[in-house]
């Protein structure tokens, strides 16, 4: 009889240890299972990681891919008075270097908002029209924020730094400093400046200058309104297209499916 007690003793401790293992192999697997599987970010790491992406773009991407060699922009059918827009292209004919926050502007006062706001670093390209009546200049301030740049956008706009058409025996409107070169390209860039204006999208302060290329007499273009629409569209087109990219809404970040990741 005891030794019936013992056999059945030793079956249940076998069952016992038999569970113990499964329930242990099952854990196991489990958890290598949880880190083969991809890993998920809170809302608040998905908005760090786009942000950051967005904010290094200006040194991860090309100079040539923020600022493309050929940019379309539209004049509208009001203008043309037509039924249909016009579709044109600006050229960019050279990028600047990379300049410092007051090198790049063409004021003391639009350095000290842009210091202020913690600026890094300004980026530049200049580019015409096909015609080469029109020439401009599209600059980028780095910020450290959307908030910076929305901040040093408005203290621009409230100091009346940028503006259109404001032309007077002060000279041109504070704002981006035009781009120039030596060389066979050096006669478009003897122009009057005609149009500066600024824009916050994401943490960069997109900036334009824009002025006649050609050797017309100096009307502010204000009084033709042909040159206002198409350098303004020209202007306003090209400036654009440098903020799409740099501030373009980034993919969802995820995590490929390996360990450790």
């Amino acid at each position: 009889m005891p030794s019936r007690r013992g056999a059945r003793g030793r079956r249940a401790a076998a069952l016992i240890a038999l569970l113990l293992g499964l329930a242990g192999l099952a854990i196991s697997a489990a958890g290598l299972a949880s880190q083969l599987l991809p890993r998920t970010f809170t809302a608040g790491q998905q908005q760090q990681i786009e942000s950051w992406e967005i904010a290094s773009r200006w040194q991860q991407l090309p100079a040539g891919q923020i600022f493309p060699a050929r940019v379309s922009y539209q004049l509208s059918a009001a203008v043309l008075e037509d039924t249909m827009p016009l579709t044109l292209d600006a050229l960019r004919i050279g990028i600047g270097p990379q300049s410092g926050c007051g090198a790049g502007v063409t004021t003391t006062a639009a350095a000290t908002v842009l210091r202020r706001d913690g600026c890094t670093a300004v980026l530049r390209a200049t580019y015409a029209d096909s015609t080469g009546s029109y020439v401009m200049t599209a600059g980028v301030a780095v910020l450290p924020s959307d908030a910076a740049a929305a901040q040093a956008a408005q203290s621009l706009s409230q100091l009346r730094l940028t503006s259109a058409r404001t032309l007077a025996a002060a000279g041109p409107a504070a704002g981006i400093l035009v781009v120039r070169y030596h060389g066979s390209a050096a006669p478009m860039y003897d122009y009057s400046q005609q149009l500066s204006m600024s824009f916050a999208d994401g943490p960069y302060l997109v900036m334009y200058a824009a002025g006649y290329a050609d050797s017309r007499p100096r009307v502010p273009v204000a009084k033709d309104r042909y040159s206002d629409a198409e350098m303004t569209s020209l202007a306003q087109g090209v400036a654009q297209s440098v903020a799409d990219t740099l501030a373009a809404e980034p993919a969802s970040p995820h995590c490929p499916g390996t360990p450790g990741c």
